[in-house]
């Protein structure tokens, strides 16, 4: 799998629940026909480190591709030109990252 990994904060002047409320209503309403889009979790934080690095953060999305061409080949789409201009207008922060899936502890 090939993920998109995206951490992101509120707005200030929204709440944590406003935000994760948002995240997976409106949010997933224009995230979940991205082409390509097989697997998608969502984490609330609900607790961070004492380092002031990990503070801040209200969530994490994992968007996993079948591959980095999949990957690509969503971003020419216009779903995800949907679903970047409705993050644009939401005004929090977030941090993008992606790369290839490796399982170091298989699950059930």
């Amino acid at each position: 799998m090939y993920n998109l990994i995206v951490m992101a904060s509120r707005p200030s002047e929204w709440t944590h629940e406003q935000f994760i409320e948002w995240w997976r209503g409106e949010h997933a309403d224009v995230t979940y026909p991205l082409p390509g889009l097989r697997r998608w979790s969502h984490t609330a934080v609900k607790e961070t480190g004492p380092n002031r690095h990990s503070q801040g953060w209200d969530g994490v999305s994992v968007l996993s591709f079948d591959s980095k061409e999949a990957y690509e080949e969503m971003l020419k789409s216009p779903e995800w030109a949907k679903a970047a201009e409705h993050v644009g207008s939401m005004g929090g922060r977030a941090i993008m990252v992606m790369g290839e899936e490796q399982i170091m502890v298989p699950g059930p």
